[in-house]
């Protein structure tokens, strides 16, 4: 089960150390507003940490701290790209520019430094998925997060201090006359003073001073913080113009966050970062793209079709944008554009499984079993030795119940609970289809199974509710309807009729004609409800 909330209610070091205690392997994501972080969990231990926005390359790092050439780096990215697939620390190895000693210790640094950063944040949300594993990392670390959480104590209450003269990495500082002379002589100083001081003339950002030394923003900050107690710094009141960023650095590092967010359903924030992708290459159709993805997400379909429209006009019309628009057009209940959008995305890329699982459950939509068992078995044969996703199988299943081959609908649906176990949908579905098989009491367990893994779902309450009507156990029954209710106001009328006959048993004629009438309301064909209504029939 996921791990997930808001960091004003739980704070980072918090959730590491329960991951740590309880042995966890995964990735644990944060985000806030602005930034996007991941600490990778194997056993426990940190194995990984990265941050979306974080200027902290490892070549970069490495010529800013005067442990590698320009030439050399330059060399190394060109045997890289020669090989596709290399990490750049396993070609420095390679090329006897760096020790595998060298490598690691630059990437536990980097590592430590990202984790401690990440401790500092004190809104945004955060989660963890069970199981995922990071790409293979420059070297393998394996950090008790023991040590981490106590330094990162440590560094969380000296950089509340340092804030509060140092409030911005985009403050300008420099060296009061005085300061500026004696730098070599002065054996005070530390290594990271050295390198910071004779830079410190009045045109540099503290975050220049990060992208010129490769030293950390609590590094520079330290520094600029004990400089400034001192007397011997003085911030800059305005900062003199710089040239702009290369567009395709902010390109790049709004994509990233963009991504970021989405994942981590920041929507509101991936919409932003997503409108400046598309500000930025308004004749590209990445930014409508994603900004239809998050309409489709928020149920916006009016918005998500004008957006992946735009995203066609400007990619051309990939099957993913296809897809998608399809997926807007069947919400809208305009079936006809839905099925013509995959029909084309099919004809561009025929071995895409999940374009005929989609053009399968389409079909299903329209009961036309026959096309969608057909679509299903392409997508199966595609998949090879694959397991398919849990859609296929619920969709694949109820192909075969409407087929009426309810033993391979059975078989199907099962399979894929075997496959995903805590799956609602699949549980629920294979309840539905045992219930009908006469299995009443499997049915019920995997029902209960469903309602425990997602009670937010109110389909699943309403088919309990129906399997516990059937068995005539009103009481559950009703409070499984009501649940539903709830949940889905508009769910449907059989919900109220049912609702309606189980107030009327209960001697609750008030209550029976408020369900009744919603559901005439919700469906005026209803001839049952309007018979009960007219009191010209006994409930059913």
């Amino acid at each position: 089960m996921a791990i997930k909330g808001s960091l004003r209610e739980a704070s980072l070091p918090d959730v590491v150390q329960l991951l740590f205690l309880g042995r966890r392997t995964g990735c644990l994501s944060v985000a806030n507003e602005r930034n996007f972080g991941s600490i990778w969990f194997d056993d426990g231990w940190i194995t990984f940490a990265g941050m979306v926005s974080r200027p902290d390359r490892l070549g970069e790092r490495l010529i800013a701290a005067g442990r590698l050439r320009p030439e050399q780096l330059a060399q190394a990215i060109a045997v890289q790209q020669a090989v596709p697939g290399q990490r750049l620390g396993a070609v420095l190895r390679q090329l006897g520019f760096l020790t595998p000693e060298d490598v690691e210790g630059e990437v536990r640094r980097q590592v430590e430094e990202t984790i401690y950063t990440l401790f500092t944040w004190t809104s945004g949300t955060f989660s963890f998925e069970a199981g995922v594993r990071p790409e293979e990392p420059d070297a393998a670390l394996r950090l008790n997060p023991d040590g981490l959480l106590l330094e990162g104590a440590r560094r969380v209450d000296e950089w509340s201090v340092i804030a509060k003269k140092i409030p911005s990495l985009d403050a300008v500082f420099a060296l009061e006359g005085e300061g500026r002379g004696g730098v070599d002589a002065d054996e005070a100083l530390v290594e990271t003073e050295r390198r910071l001081l004779p830079l410190l003339d009045g045109t540099r950002t503290a975050r220049d001073l990060m992208d010129v030394t490769g030293l950390t923003d609590f590094e520079v900050c330290r520094v600029l913080y004990g400089l400034l107690s001192a007397g011997r710094l003085r911030r800059v009141a305005t900062a003199p113009p710089t040239a702009p960023r290369e567009s395709g650095s902010r390109l790049d590092e709004h994509r990233n966050l963009g991504i970021a967010f989405y994942r981590t359903g920041m929507l509101s924030e991936a919409d932003r970062e997503f409108r400046q992708v598309a500000a930025l290459r308004p004749e590209n159709g990445e930014g409508p793209f994603h900004l239809g993805l998050i309409a489709l997400r928020e149920a916006r379909w009016e918005e998500a079709i004008t957006q992946l429209k735009i995203a066609a006009e400007r990619s051309g019309p990939r099957p993913a944008i296809l897809h998608n628009l399809a997926l807007a057009f069947e919400a809208l209940g305009r079936l006809d554009e839905a099925d013509a959008a995959l029909a084309e995305a099919i004809q561009r890329d025929k071995d895409d499984a999940r374009l005929w699982t989609g053009w399968g459950l389409l079909a299903l939509r329209r009961n036309d079993a026959a096309p969608a068992l057909e679509r299903f078995a392409q997508a199966r044969s595609l998949l090879g030795s694959a397991t398919p996703p849990a859609r296929w199988y619920w969709g694949c299943g109820w192909a075969q119940a409407l087929s009426e081959s309810w033993p391979d609908a059975l078989g199907t649906v099962r399979e894929g609970v075997s496959h995903f176990p805590d799956h609602p949908v699949l549980r629920t579905s294979l309840g539905v289809l045992l219930e009908a098989s006469g299995e009443v009491g499997e049915a019920e367990a995997h029902l209960r199974h469903a309602l425990g893994e997602d009670p937010t779902i109110p389909q699943i309450s309403k088919n309990l509710g129906d399997l516990l009507y059937r068995a005539g156990r009103w009481d559950e029954a009703e409070e499984a309807y009501q649940r539903a209710a709830k949940l889905a106001p508009a769910l449907g009328d059989d919900l109220y009729f049912k609702l309606g006959n189980l107030a009327c048993r209960r001697a609750d004629m008030l209550g029976a004609r408020q369900h009744w009438e919603e559901a005439v309301r919700l469906n005026p064909e209803h001839a049952l409800a309007r018979a009960n209504l007219s009191g010209s029939k006994a409930p059913q």
